[in-house]
């Protein structure tokens, strides 16, 4: 643990991230090796919910009725069934929605309306909608998506994971580092063998070895 510290240490020093006027987010870049990543069943593609994220996720809801009215009160927007044409015809805005949120769920007798209107925007970005239950507690769901990162592998041996913001403790990034970490060697056949290394820096700082 203490060496993951020091390296986000390393990494929000003036050496390698030069003071920018917004607050730049902090991420771990993840190589693999000897991993047949042509195999989906060999991919990684997890919802991980972080010990303390620093900056909230942005979650979307597509819902009707009780369900929509319940979501207004915990998502940072609720699309409903009749605005799927809409957004079906207007691809840049559909587009929009994708980039700017990080997770999204519906209501799952929706899956088949969004899969028509969104499935070719949303999917290859990976943003397509967890299917819930109509009476399942949203609200609950919603607060946890906040606090999680989601990592995909797809079929490179690279990828990246947003850990917080460089205005956070290196503690309590470190502390997310670990926890994505460790799911990702429990996904993996041979763990920790099976990753050639892990870099962590900020948006625009320079990237400092972690393993």
């Amino acid at each position: 643990m203490q060496e993951i510290v020091d390296a986000v240490k390393k990494a929000l020093s003036e050496e390698n991230n030069k003071k920018r006027k917004f607050t730049q987010s902090v991420d771990i870049v993840i190589n693999l090796k000897d991993v047949d990543l042509s195999k989906p069943e060999n991919r990684i593609d997890e919802e991980i919910e972080l010990p303390d994220r620093g900056k909230e996720a942005k979650v979307g809801v597509f819902a009707s009725g009780e369900m929509a009215a319940r979501a207004k009160e915990v998502a940072d927007i609720v699309i409903k069934p009749e605005e799927l044409k809409e957004l079906a015809e207007d691809k840049k805005k559909a587009k929009e929605i994708a980039r700017n949120y990080d997770f999204f769920v519906a209501e799952a007798p929706l899956m088949p309306s969004i899969g028509k209107a969104l499935g070719r925007i949303f999917a290859p970005r990976g943003k397509m909608p967890k299917p819930i239950p109509p009476d399942a507690d949203i609200e609950a769901i919603v607060k946890k998506l906040k606090k999680s990162v989601r990592i995909r592998s797809k079929d490179k041996p690279t990828f990246h994971s947003y850990v917080g913001v460089e205005t956070m403790p290196p503690e309590k990034i470190a502390e997310n580092i670990k926890t994505i970490l460790d799911r990702v060697e429990g996904k993996l056949e041979r763990g920790r063998a099976n990753i050639r290394s892990v870099y962590v820096k900020t948006t625009m700082g320079k990237s400092v070895r972690v393993l």
